[in-house]
């Protein structure tokens, strides 16, 4: 549970910083009043309540892959219930896909609007520091970016116990206000929430859109259950996470019915100013872990996305021995950074930063819904009525806040919508690309068996030694076994024609990952199983080839046969020509198979092969 308030809240956990700030922000147009705070601290209290407790903690987080969560998990889930190739599953494809495109603009947003609102506490000790706000959050930035390569194991151990800190800390200053103004907890009754939405009506709207910004990181919890577990995430939540942060919530509200002037940066002005230094230290603390949280979270979903075929090869680094879900992917980290500092730059308060962040979670959260309610439909097998009643309900608030935030389009909510809709494009095209040419592939191909049989009766001279082909499909044979035979005339002493498979499940247990086929004449067929939260690796499937079968290996004796292929966009059916030659372009700078399947480079054999798609 100290691993899991470490890392799982972060995001969530520094809302407090701008959400209610952002909420009584001067250009919505709400007159200041009792009345007013009392309607938007029940808002709050009321959002907890819904999306987090009732939606994520108690229903989403039950829609599980074989215990991993996120909504890359949960799409593999639902469309175990489609016909693969039907109109549905593409539909469930395009809305998995897309909320994970969307997560990507809430790992760009997270570090910047966080780190900014931390360090924006130093204004409040002297309006001369605003003009250090932006070179301290950038140099803060480059050094969390920089760290990533060395792994996060070491800073990882302070996590747990410097959340515990930042959320007695926060707890503790909403006491220290609510004391002076008690009757804020009046707040809790809904009638607040829906007599200030009936008063003020289109601002109302407006402010429900900042009320959102409590709820940012509530898809952390559901993301990040692979790693801790359902049972820790949900004490954490209630017992500990869920009461600091409503405690401090309610004090800000406490502190703005004595002390309406404090509506500036009420966070920091919630304490003495003796105590505003230590505050804005640990909070510069919380808002790193909170961004370490989701570029984590980025590396693991890309790495996801590989494996599921929706995002070209790319390196990936291990940075633990120990813990299989530390990896470091250069390429992700160092766009992130990239495109985290140009945010900062452009947006440069955390207050206009708002609208963007709103947007870029409140679309992944819907996808969300309506991947679950086809779980809980036909997974599940629910009852109609029941799954209609539960999911409209969720739909009806995720729906409010999304077209709250919808009016911030033009405030800046059009950059997430925008970097979304050119992650989807991307990994669209990736996708089905990798279509095309597994269909090319099998009406071009040539079927394995039978043409290992033919040859077999007239077999070519045999030279000493083991050859693996790496292949696409087990029933054809791969161009680089062809391309060997006719130009080189000889066939291995021992012959394996290697698949690797990429099931929709987290993690495939050592026993069941190799298949091997028997064909004769030393000619094998295996088939390696990974789930899509692993990495193959070509050594471990050698050792659990060996094991298997009693087959023994000699590195220094084996080569590794891969097709490079060269891709031609043509006018033939498939996706739009200028798609296809987009295809063309991220299939050349893919990462190299041999990389990314960790093959000896002095053991690799690469042949070449044009193909028109």
């Amino acid at each position: 549970m100290l691993a899991a308030i470490g890392v799982v809240f972060g995001d969530i956990g520094t809302s407090p910083l701008y959400a209610l700030k952002e909420c009584f922000s001067p250009e919505h147009g709400i007159p200041f009043s009792n009345e007013a705070v009392f309607g938007v601290i029940s808002m709050v209290f009321w959002a907890f309540a819904i999306v987090v407790s009732l939606k994520y903690v108690m229903f989403v987080m039950r829609a599980n892959n074989h215990g991993e969560g996120g909504i890359l998990a949960l799409m593999a889930l639902a469309l175990r219930t489609a016909p693969t190739g039907s109109k549905r599953s593409l539909l469930i494809i395009m809305a998995g896909v897309f909320g994970a495109c969307m997560f990507y603009g809430d790992a760009i947003i997270t570090p910047a609007i966080s780190v900014l609102s931390a360090v924006e506490g130093l204004e409040v000790i002297s309006p001369e520091l605003t003009r250090f706000v932006i070179p301290a959050t950038i140099i803060i930035l480059l050094a969390l970016f920089f760290i990533q390569k060395t792994g996060t194991a070491v800073v990882g151990n302070l996590f747990g116990p410097v959340m515990l800190v930042w959320f007695l800390a926060i707890g503790l200053m909403g006491i220290y206000q609510v004391i002076e103004n008690p009757q804020i907890f009046a707040a809790i009754n809904p009638l607040y929430a829906i007599r200030f939405m009936g008063e003020h009506a289109l601002q109302g709207f407006i402010v429900l859109g900042a009320v959102f910004l409590v709820l940012t990181g509530a898809e952390a919890l559901y993301a990040d259950m692979g790693h801790f577990g359902i049972k820790p995430i949900r004490m954490g939540w209630f017992l500990f996470v869920m009461p600091c942060l409503l405690l401090n919530y309610f004090g800000q509200g406490a502190m703005f019915l004595s002390h309406p002037e404090n509506i500036t940066n009420p966070f920091f002005l919630m304490v003495p100013d003796a105590f505003v230094i230590p505050l804005v230290i640990l909070a510069t603390l919380a808002t790193v872990i909170a961004s370490q949280a989701v570029i984590s979270g980025a590396f693991s979903m890309t790495s996801q996305a590989i494996l599921l075929g929706f995002v070209p090869r790319m390196k990936i680094r291990h940075t633990s021995d120990r813990e299989i879900g530390q990896i470091y992917m250069p390429l992700v980290n160092w766009t992130l950074l990239v495109l985290v500092i140009a945010v900062v730059l452009a947006f440069k308060q955390s207050a206009n930063l708002a609208a963007a962040y709103g947007i870029a979670v409140t679309t992944t959260m819907i996808v969300t819904t309506f991947l679950a309610a086809i779980v809980m439909r036909i997974v599940w097998r629910w009852n109609t009525l029941l799954v209609t009643l539960v999911i409209s309900a969720f739909l009806i608030v995720d729906l409010a806040f999304l077209t709250a935030n919808l009016l911030k389009i033009m405030e800046g909510g059009w950059f997430p919508l925008l970097l979304g809709a050119a992650c989807f494009l991307l990994l669209m095209t990736w996708y089905q690309g990798r279509k095309l040419l597994r269909q090319r592939a099998m009406e071009e191909g040539i079927e394995l068996k039978g043409f290992i049989d033919v040859l077999m009766k007239n077999p070519p001279h045999r030279v000493e030694g083991t050859a693996i082909f790496l292949t696409a499909h087990v029933d054809y044979l791969p161009v680089s076994f062809l391309h060997n035979l006719k130009h080189n005339h000889v066939l291995h002493e021992r012959v394996f024609f290697l698949k690797v498979s990429i099931w929709d499940v987290p993690y495939v247990k050592d026993e069941e990952r190799i298949t091997l086929r028997d064909l004769g004449n030393n000619i094998f067929v295996v088939r390696a199983v990974y789930g899509f939260n692993e990495t193959p690796d070509m050594g471990r499937i050698i050792e659990l080839i060996e094991k298997s079968s009693g087959l023994k290996f000699n590195l220094m004796d084996t080569s590794f046969f891969l097709s490079r292929d060269t891709i031609v966009a043509t006018d033939a059916p498939g996706m739009a020509l200028w798609r296809e030659r987009l295809f063309c372009w991220m299939y050349q700078n893919a990462g190299r198979q041999s990389d990314f399947f960790k093959i000896p480079a002095n053991r690799l054999v690469e042949l070449g092969a044009k193909v028109e798609i």
